[in-house]
C-alpha cells in the first residue's frame, strides 16, 4: 500500500525515541514492499535524515514559530518565507534544537491541535492542496501520524487524500504534563476532538493504551498495541564478560530521566570493594536545565570517581551502536512511567542486560522478552543493589544477554513491528 508517514522532526540533537521508532518502522514497511513517503514537520527527524525528495517542506520550524508569534507576519505572502524552509537552514537550526517540553510552547501546541481554526490554518491548507493535487495513482492509501499531538491535521488531510488516518500513541503525556493544569486540559480536549477524525490508534504498549484511552475519550476497540522494533543486525553484540564492567545510560541526561539517581547509585556501588573497578558511561543529549549535568559531574568528582566516568551529549547521534556494544548493563531509572522506552530494546538487541523500574511499559517488555531486571522503585540504593546482584552472577549476566538478543530478533524486531502495523493499516483501509 501507499503510506504517507507524518512525523514531527526533533532535529537529532537529543535521543528521540519517537523519531527512532518512526524511521525504523518506515524502513521495515518498505522492506515489506510498501511505498512509504516520510513527511517530517518542523525539523529533520534525525541528524542523518536526507532531504525529502517526494514532499515539499511543510511546517518548517523557523517559519512556523515566527508566523505564530508575530501576527503581522501572517499577513505577508507565504512564498516570502520559502528561504527559511530550505533543508540547509532547517538542518542548521536543528543543531540547536533540544525541546522535549511544552514549557513556552503551550499556545503553539494548542493552535496546531485546532487545525483549520488555528494560526497555522494556511499551512494546513498548503498540505491539503498538495495532497489533493497528486495523481490518483500517487495519493496515499493511508496516512500515519506519529503521535496524537498531530491529530489536528487528521480531518483536513483525510478529506484531501480520501483515505483513512492512523495515529500512534507514544509520549504525548511528556508534553502535556509540563503544562499548567488549565492549558493541559485544553490541549487534551483539543486532542480528543482531533481524535474523532482518526480511524485507528496504535499504542506502543498496553500500559500506555490504558493510560491514553480515557484521556482522549477513545473507544478501546479503536486502539491496537504494536511494540516498536529494532533491526538486530545493526547492533554489534556486547561482551558482558568484559572487564571492567560498564554501567550505561542512554536517554536525555536529565533529572526527569533519572540521571541524578543513576549517579548516586553508581557512587554507592563503587563503595563496595567487589565493584571498585566498575565504570559509568552515559549519552543521550543535554538536559533543559543547563547546570544539571555539571552538578552531577561535580558529585562524581567529589566522590573521587571523575576518571571512572565517560559522559557525552552527542555520542548517541555519532555512534549509538558502538556505545551500546561497550556496556555490561543499561539502566534508565526515570521517575515517571514510560510509554515504552526504546533504549530498552536497543540494549536487548546489543545483548546488554537491562535494569529498569517496574513501571509503565517495562513489565510488558520484560514479560515479552523473557528477560530484564525490574526494581520495585527508583531509589539509588535499590538500583545499586540490583546492579550488584547481577554483576556478581556471571551466568545470569550471560543468560540475560542471550535472551535479550533473541527477543530483539523476534518479538522486538523491525520485521515483527512492521507486520503488526501492516495488519492495523490494512484493517483501517478495509474499514
Amino acid at each position: 500500500m501507499r503510506v504517507l508517514y507524518i512525523l514531527p522532526g526533533s532535529g537529532g540533537a537529543f535521543y528521540c525515541q519517537n523519531c527512532l521508532r518512526d524511521m525504523a518502522v518506515a524502513d521495515a514497511l518498505r522492506q515489506r514492499g510498501h511505498a512509504v513517503t516520510l513527511m517530517p514537520l518542523y525539523l529533520p527527524a534525525t541528524a542523518w535524515m536526507p532531504e525529502p525528495s517526494e514532499v515539499p517542506v511543510f511546517y518548517g520550524a523557523v517559519t512556523l514559530y515566527l508566523r505564530h508569534k508575530y501576527a503581522w507576519l501572517r499577513r505577508l505572502p507565504r512564498a516570502w518565507f520559502a528561504p527559511l524552509d530550505s533543508w540547509p537552514v532547517l538542518r542548521c537550526v536543528a543543531r540547536f534544537a533540544g525541546a522535549t517540553s511544552a514549557a513556552g510552547l503551550e499556545d503553539l501546541t494548542l493552535s496546531m491541535l485546532r487545525g483549520k481554526d488555528g494560526r497555522q490554518a494556511d499551512e494546513l491548507r498548503r498540505v491539503a492542496e498538495w495532497l489533493a493535487g497528486l495523481p490518483q495513482a500517487s495519493r496515499p492509501e493511508v496516512i500515519v501520524l506519529s503521535n496524537a499531538l498531530l491529530s489536528g491535521l487528521a480531518r483536513e488531510l483525510k478529506q484531501a487524500a480520501g483515505c483513512p488516518v492512523a495515529c500512534w500513541l507514544q509520549d504525548e503525556h511528556v508534553w502535556t504534563e509540563a503544562m499548567a493544569p488549565a492549558l493541559r486540559d485544553a490541549v487534551l480536549a483539543a486532542m480528543a476532538t482531533g481524535a474523532r477524525a482518526v480511524d485507528r490508534f496504535v499504542a506502543v504498549s498496553a500500559a500506555y493504551a490504558a493510560r491514553m484511552t480515557p484521556l482522549l475519550s477513545l473507544d478501546p476497540a479503536r486502539v491496537s498495541v504494536v511494540f516498536p522494533g529494532v533491526d538486530p543486525a545493526a547492533y554489534p553484540p556486547a561482551d558482558v564478560a568484559r572487564q571492567p564492567p560498564v554501567i550505561g545510560f542512554l536517554s536525555r541526561l536529565s533529572a526527569e530521566e533519572g540521571f541524578g539517581r543513576l549517579v548516586e547509585a553508581f557512587i554507592l556501588l563503587r563503595r563496595d570493594p567487589r565493584f571498585a573497578a566498575v565504570r559509568l558511561a552515559a549519552t543521550g543529549g543535554p538536559s533543559a536545565d543547563r547546570g544539571f549535568l555539571k552538578r552531577q559531574l561535580r558529585r562524581l568528582a567529589d566522590a573521587g570517581l571523575a576518571q571512572a566516568v565517560t559522559v557525552s551529549t552527542d555520542r548517541f547521534a555519532r555512534d549509538r551502536f558502538g556505545f551500546l556494544a561497550e556496556l555490561t548493563v543499561l539502566s534508565v531509572p526515570g521517575g515517571a512511567p514510560e510509554a515504552f522506552g526504546y533504549y530498552a530494546i536497543e540494549a536487548l538487541a546489543a545483548g546488554v542486560p537491562v535494569v529498569l523500574p517496574a513501571q509503565g511499559a517495562f513489565p510488558e517488555i520484560a514479560a515479552a522478552a523473557g528477560c530484564g531486571i525490574l526494581t520495585e522503585d527508583t531509589r539509588p540504593a535499590t538500583l545499586a543493589r540490583a546492579w550488584a546482584e547481577l554483576l556478581a552472577d556471571p551466568a545470569r549476566l550471560r543468560r540475560e544477554s542471550e535472551r535479550g538478543r533473541a527477543a530483539a530478533s523476534g518479538v522486538f524486531s523491525q520485521a515483527a513491528a512492521a507486520a503488526a502495523l501492516e495488519r492495523v493499516l490494512t484493517a483501517a483501509c478495509a474499514g
